[in-house]
């Protein structure tokens, strides 16, 4: 008996390992990122110095300010301001978990069942942004009209007596309380909720949901131990798009608010603007850009996530 033995595939050519660009060419990223950094540098790290230097001056603007490095300003902002302060984390986060509420639901079914209706929801998802932000919060002054359809038939439903308990309106009006603030930063930041949240849910895996009903899982127990902890980093993006910007807005408590609804934002304006305290003005934006950092690191290290959309 012969033995034939098969000779061995012939081995594939192997590709030279390619050498790092020579010359001019290993620049080529660096001055890609230029225009960016240049940016960057321009419009943020500039103005930010800036501020942080006319928040340790003193004077007025008849005389001009100089940098004494009065960091009691900091200090004074804070303790007759604190209760601005206050207001915008309390109702950033109304609003926050009200866009999370509403989202989540309207994103799973995007991602899941929307079919070929997939598209058309997704424009009216971001039709607000065709407008300008004053337009859309002027429209709310006309929604919630003390004559108008919403506030009648909140008054039908006696919810406006419960709203009234908890502080959030005043007797059988919504405009002017801190409930109508809440509802246009719920309506304006909508969108920055939906579509991380879109985004993320759309990369699971749809065999995972087919396995957890192989094993027997509920609907309810597939969403908590596989749709859910999947979705965080969306989650977590879509928190921190609506909490950050509605902190500082102004818009909404300016339009749809009172004297008693007053933001942080508005503070910094009204320094700004009107009694042209620049200190002052500075020291206040840079205390609520601290007090967010500080929060969104907490946040995001106690989320157990690192991957944001």
């Amino acid at each position: 008996m012969s033995t034939l033995t098969e000779a061995p595939p012939p081995l594939s050519p192997t590709t030279p390992e390619k050498s790092p660009p020579r010359g001019r060419g290993r620049f080529t990223p660096y001055w890609l990122l230029l225009p960016g950094l240049l940016w960057l540098v321009v419009f943020f790290a500039l103005p930010m110095l800036y501020q942080a230097s006319t928040s340790v001056q003193t004077g007025s603007l008849e005389q001009g300010y100089k940098v004494t490095w009065h960091l009691a300003t900091y200090w004074d902002a804070l303790s007759e301001y604190w209760p601005q302060f206050l207001r915008s984390v309390l109702y950033a986060a109304a609003a926050t978990v009200l866009c999370l509420l509403l989202g989540y639901p309207l994103a799973y079914l995007i991602a899941f069942r929307a079919g070929r209706w997939r598209n058309l929801i997704m424009i009216l998802v971001i039709a607000p942004f065709f407008t300008s932000f004053l337009i859309r919060t002027l429209a709310w002054k006309t929604i919630l009209a003390d004559d108008g359809p919403v506030v009648h038939t909140l008054n039908s439903l006696h919810v406006l007596a419960l709203t009234d308990w908890l502080g959030w309106t005043a007797g059988d009006r919504v405009l002017a309380t801190p409930l109508a603030v809440v509802c246009g930063l719920t309506y304006n930041f909508l969108p920055f909720m939906i579509l991380p949240l879109y985004s993320s849910l759309e990369r699971i895996d749809g065999r995972l949901h087919e396995a957890a009903g192989d094993l027997y899982a509920r609907p309810w127990t597939t969403f908590r131990k596989v749709t859910f902890p999947l979705s965080m980093p969306g989650v977590v993006s879509g928190t921190l798009l609506t909490f950050i910007p509605a902190a500082g807005d102004y818009v909404n408590a300016e339009l749809l608010g009172s004297t008693d609804t007053r933001m942080i934002g508005n503070v910094i304006q009204t320094q700004f603007l009107r009694i042209l305290d620049y200190p002052t003005a500075a020291a206040l934006s840079f205390i609520l850009m601290a007090a967010i950092l500080a929060m969104v690191t907490l946040y995001i290290r106690r989320s157990g996530t690192e991957d944001l959309v």
